[in-house]
C-alpha cells in the first residue's frame, strides 16, 4: 500500500487598500503595517477558502487539476484574527494550489481586493504551525516597534544573528576539536 504524502501551504492575505470603515480620519492613528495585516472577515471562513480554492485550480488547470489537487486538498487551520491558512495538498502537486492561490485576487465571492500569498512550503503540519507563530510575533513586535515595511535595519539585524549563529557554530567546533587532541 502506498501513503500518499502531503505539503502544507502557509498563506496570509494582504491587504493593499484600506478598508472602507479605515478610509475615516480616525484610523490615520493605525499603522501602516497593521492596514496590510489587517483581520479577514468572518465571512471568509475556512469553507469559503476551500471553494475558492477548488475554483481557481479549476480555472487555471481545469478538470484535471481539479482531481490532482482535489483528492488531498484540506483546510488544516484558518484565522480570520492573523488573516493567515495552513491548507494541506498532495506532495506531487502542490505547485497547483500555490499557483491558485497566487492567481486569487479577491477573498472568494466577498469582492474585497486581497494579495494572497504563499510564506511557506512545510513537509509537517507541526513545522508550519511553528512558523505561524513565529511569524504572528514577528509582526506584533513589529508593530510596537513603529515600522511599517521591512527596512535596512532588519536586513542588519537578519545579518548579525546569522553571524553570531556561525561564530557560536566556530566556537563549538573548536571546543570539540580540542577535546578530542585532550584524549
Amino acid at each position: 500500500m502506498v501513503r500518499v504524502k502531503y505539503r502544507y501551504l502557509i498563506v496570509n492575505y494582504l491587504y493593499p487598500e484600506p478598508s472602507s470603515d479605515q478610509k475615516h480620519p480616525s484610523h490615520d492613528a493605525v499603522p501602516q503595517l497593521i492596514q496590510f495585516h489587517r483581520p479577514t472577515p468572518d465571512k471568509f471562513d475556512s469553507r469559503a477558502l476551500y471553494q475558492a480554492i477548488r475554483q481557481a485550480v479549476t480555472e487555471l488547470f481545469g478538470d484535471y487539476g481539479m482531481g490532482m489537487v482535489g483528492q488531498g486538498l484540506k483546510i488544516n487551520y484558518h484565522s480570520t484574527a492573523t488573516s493567515t491558512s495552513i491548507v494541506r495538498c498532495p506532495q506531487a502537486h502542490y505547485q497547483m494550489a500555490w499557483a491558485a492561490l497566487t492567481n486569487m485576487t479577491e477573498l472568494g465571492k466577498l469582492g474585497i481586493p486581497v494579495v494572497i500569498r504563499v510564506v511557506r512550503v512545510s513537509a509537517t503540519i507541526r513545522h508550519a504551525e511553528e512558523e505561524i507563530i513565529r511569524r504572528a510575533k514577528d509582526i506584533i513586535l513589529r508593530a510596537q516597534g513603529g515600522e511599517d515595511t521591512v527596512g535596512v535595519s532588519d536586513i542588519v539585524r537578519a545579518a548579525a544573528a546569522s553571524k553570531r549563529r556561525e561564530d557560536e557554530e566556530m566556537v563549538v567546533e573548536e571546543s570539540d576539536a580540542s577535546d578530542d587532541e585532550s584524549e
